[in-house]
């Protein structure tokens, strides 16, 4: 695990911007008018998704994908210059917020600057053709690092957007070596020594299909030595598993507590129900009041909550990432009120001491932070179901952190009205 990590980023929040989406006119300077209402929701990071110019050749959609990356140094002009940017950051950090972009250094599109003018740096098929180690993106190739004169160009641009930005969201880290990502952060700290680290670690199944191939295939564990946050997508499967009836709650929260067992005691993990590349929380789930639990369970479990532009409105279209298709921000749905209270909570919650979950009865999850005297319990009923509970929970009468509703817990008991409960000792 990073040494500098600190475990006070749990108590934080991701709020994640599609430029050419969050806004009608998809620029950097579009977006300062949103700060203000951002930061209301309890923002700590804004995370932009790539923000460097997109390929021609293959091109997916009009617009093509943020992630085939055409030249890491420069940036795409649909969103502005280097100046609309500086002034963005600066915008961001008057409002006390951070800011990291991302970095998509697995792969490039067929046309970069890196494929014109350093062909030796990237993968090549048996048939000696540029392409992919595993899925077939048409509209990216691979890089090799096996070629270490490729990292010292990788570590480069780091170090000069180190300069610009608080730190990094890097795509599909686990496919790059472990050795360079030590190497670049420990570089990357001569310039700004702060710079945080987000890595996007990968789901089970696609991990061990690199390693069968005897490709680059890191675990969260590794991956852990050097970045500060990971994805959480080792327990994602498991989520949509039980959305979709394969699993069982007990067994979603048995993973999620041994996943709180297998990892160093300050790891950060970043919780989300959506992002760009997954689809809308409201989508999947369905009814409201559900996805008002499930937002609550998400603020409420250890780790870094992350939002994606329109989850706080309960949009459930997802953003086209090949096309200009703004965020249907005119949703009648608001749950800027709920986000707001969760993290109020979250910002309380010990970082120290016992943290449990439970599955009870009627698909409803209890969950408990311990230190010393301060106790937590939090009351989630995924499927909206009434009834009584068992807690772990002094008797008395307290007020529901989330609504300042009366709840009685009489003989280890409360009543479940459908809607969250957190309470605190």
């Amino acid at each position: 695990m990073s040494l500098e990590t600190k475990k006070t980023l749990r108590n934080q929040l991701i709020y994640s911007v599609f430029l050419r989406n969050h806004t009608q006119e998809g620029t950097f300077l579009s977006l300062i008018p949103d700060l203000d209402r951002i930061k209301e929701l309890g923002t700590s990071i804004i995370w932009l998704l790539p923000i460097h110019p997109i390929g021609e050749l293959n091109r997916k959609g009009n617009e093509g994908s943020p992630y085939a990356i055409q030249d890491y140094n420069k940036i795409n002009p649909d969103y502005g210059t280097l100046d609309d940017l500086e002034e963005l950051v600066a915008e961001i950090h008057k409002r006390d917020m951070k800011v990291i972009i991302d970095v998509v250094f697995n792969h490039t599109s067929p046309d970069s600057y890196l494929r014109k003018n350093h062909p030796e740096f990237f993968y090549r098929t048996a048939s000696g053709d540029f392409g992919n180690k595993v899925a077939d993106w048409a509209d990216i190739i691979d890089l090799d690092y096996n070629n270490t004169d490729l990292w010292e160009h990788q570590i480069d641009t780091l170090k000069f957007w180190a300069k610009h930005v608080d730190g990094f969201r890097c795509d599909v880290a686990s496919l790059v070596p472990l050795e360079f990502w030590h190497q670049a952060r420990t570089s990357v700290a001569t310039v700004n020594p702060d710079t945080l680290w987000l890595a996007e670690t990968v789901e089970a199944d696609f991990l061990k299909e690199l390693r069968e191939i005897d490709q680059v295939g890191l675990s969260d564990s590794e991956i852990y030595q050097v970045f500060d946050i990971t994805y959480d997508y080792d327990v994602y499967p498991s989520y949509v598993d039980y959305l979709t009836e394969k699993i069982s709650l007990e067994s979603y929260i048995s993973i999620l507590n041994f996943q709180d067992s297998i990892y160093p005691e300050n790891y950060i993990k970043m919780r989300f129900l959506e992002n760009h590349d997954r689809q809308r929380a409201k989508q999947i789930i369905g009814n409201l009041n559900d996805l008002i639990n499930w937002t609550a369970f998400l603020f409420f479990q250890k780790g870094i909550p992350q939002l994606y532009g329109g989850q706080e409105r309960a949009v459930d279209h997802l953003p086209d990432l090949f096309v200009k298709d703004p965020v249907e921000w005119e949703q009648k749905i608001d749950l800027t009120p709920l986000i707001q209270r969760l993290m109020s909570v979250k910002k309380s919650l010990p970082i120290k001491g016992s943290y449990k979950l439970k599955a009870a009865a009627s698909d409803t999850v209890v969950g408990y932070y311990r230190n010393g005297e301060q106790l937590f319990l939090g009351v989630f009923s995924l499927k909206s179901a009434v009834g009584m509970v068992h807690v772990d929970f002094p008797d008395g009468q307290y007020n529901n952190l989330l609504s300042d509703e009366k709840i009685s817990v009489e003989n280890g008991v409360l009543y479940c009205a459908g809607k969250p409960i957190i309470l605190q000792k």
